[in-house]
């Protein structure tokens, strides 16, 4: 599946470059419009992240989240701030789909267990982001000595299926998927849905992706850059 990324920055979409929050770019003042023109192309999943709620650990764009939540009704997941067992469910309830725990997995692995035991493996997502091998927290803020892998192991124990895997100094920059750190994870962890994110460009890179096993992938910068368009997302997301 092809996930089309919208990241909201004060009820906005942005983007940022390396994870870097004083590198912002405004794509769209109306994020429900924008998940709209995304389903209307014929894609009907979607990635969201609340930028701030990363930042602080609290829910700072959550009246957005559910306006989308109204207007777009294929799959949609969040990622973001998501740290406590009642945020959670609050936004299990709203309608969400899939939720992305990030920070948490390794910061809080009890909590992690305990949604993976109550909601299952396909809606509890864990976002593993990393630099050279190792997991970034705290909306990339923090860097730990966690290996990438090491997480992925040990969520897999817990019950996770999925896994969103960004290489932060990739993210936003076009310059093509880290395609050695996700092969090397895929040959490690063949049970693991490894979910592509971070500098992808165009549909050779989805093309290439797929060829190595990689079948999910997100998409963000390169849509708002002009190298890749819906249309042609749908056409991969179809294959």
């Amino acid at each position: 599946m092809i996930f089309p990324a919208i990241d909201l920055k004060a009820g906005q979409s942005v983007r940022l470059y390396q994870g870097d929050f004083d590198q912002a770019t405004l794509i769209n003042t109306d994020p429900v419009e924008q998940a709209q023109q995304i389903q209307a192309a014929g894609l009907n999943q979607l990635h969201l992240v609340d930028l701030d709620g990363a930042k602080s650990g609290q829910p700072e764009n959550f009246a957005t989240v559910e306006a989308v939540r109204a207007a777009f009704t294929g799959t949609l997941e969040l990622g973001g701030g998501i740290r406590n067992y009642d945020l959670a469910k609050r936004y299990l309830d709203l309608g969400l789909d899939r939720l992305i725990i990030g920070s948490a997995a390794l910061t809080d692995p009890d909590l992690v267990k305990r949604l993976l035991t109550d909601f299952g493996g396909n809606r509890i997502v864990i976002g593993v982001d990393g630099k050279d091998g190792q997991v970034a927290i705290d909306g990339w803020l923090s860097q730990s000595q966690t290996k990438m892998s090491t997480l992925i192991q040990t969520m897999m124990v817990s019950g996770a299926r999925h896994f969103i895997v960004t290489d932060v100094a990739r993210d936003g920059t076009l310059q093509g998927p880290n395609l050695e750190l996700l092969t090397d994870l895929h040959a490690q962890l063949p049970a693991a849905n490894l979910v592509a994110s971070g500098g992808i460009r165009n549909v050779d890179d989805l093309k290439t992706l797929q060829a190595a096993g990689i079948k999910d992938a997100i998409v963000g910068k390169a849509l708002y850059a002009g190298t890749v368009s819906l249309a042609e997302l749908a056409e991969v997301d179809a294959c």
